[in-house]
């Protein structure tokens, strides 16, 4: 899980921000429609529609709200139709970055992303070209101080079918193979363990350790990326210092 914990952190603390900029729900709305719309409308058998749906009702999104999106998925109520696909790129020291996005207008929207990466010293580079620095896994962070007890936490999720499980201060993380996220989940729903998230996310295998003005250059571009309307996730391979982070 090398590198990821790290980057878990910029994204989590980052996600009061997603907040105050009143975007996350109409982000978090598309993305429950979409996986509707892939996967059928029931989050029991639909992994990616259950993780959006849970991220939804951590965020206090009403569930009138939730529930319009997953029939505007499935087709119930009309809708728009999105498309998804991802830009990748290069940041400042060469570091790689994975922006997926969901939009009703992939012209503009490529435009507008190519743009973004221009102004922040970056440059949007062929699809491929970083991706196969990054692995898609299921990833679940559960509250230390909730539940002190680490061989407990250790023994569900190892028995449950986990890759790893690394212990931070305030957080124990979960690292899985996609298809064995939502088994995890129900093994730690049945012990009486909650989770802070889990989602399906893109695990960098190396990452670049930068520090003073190139940190900051990448860290705008993330910024900026993310402010986008039509970026759900920004994935990147880098380590920065913590004092940049807060």
């Amino acid at each position: 899980m090398s590198g990821h914990s790290k980057w878990a952190t910029i994204k989590h603390k980052k996600a009061a921000t997603d907040a105050k900029r009143g975007n996350l729900f109409t982000k978090l709305i598309r993305e429950i429609t979409v996986a509707a719309k892939n996967g059928g409308g029931d989050i029991t058998t639909n992994v990616r529609l259950r993780a959006a749906v849970d991220r939804a009702k951590q965020s206090s999104m009403p569930q009138d709200n939730i529930d319009r999106a997953i029939k505007k998925g499935t087709g119930e109520l009309e809708g728009v139709t999105y498309e998804e696909f991802s830009i990748e790129g290069y940041g400042a020291g060469g570091v790689a970055i994975i922006a997926e996005v969901l939009t009703d207008n992939k012209n503009r929207s490529t435009a507008e992303i190519r743009n973004i990466f221009s102004k922040k010293n970056g440059n949007v580079a062929g699809a491929g070209s970083v991706g196969w620095m990054f692995q898609k896994k299921g990833y679940i962070e559960i509250d230390r101080k909730a539940y002190p007890d680490e061989d407990k936490i250790m023994g569900v999720v190892l028995d449950a079918g986990a890759q790893d499980m690394q212990t931070e201060e305030d957080v124990y993380e979960v690292m899985t193979d996609t298809k064995d996220l939502e088994n995890i989940k129900k093994a730690l729903e049945a012990s009486k363990i909650k989770t802070k998230s889990a989602e399906i996310t893109m695990v960098p295998s190396t990452t670049i350790k930068l520090e003073g003005e190139t940190a900051k250059q990448v860290l705008g571009l993330v910024e900026a990326l993310e402010e986008h309307d039509d970026v759900q996730n920004v994935y990147a391979n880098f380590d920065i210092p913590d004092e940049l982070i807060s």
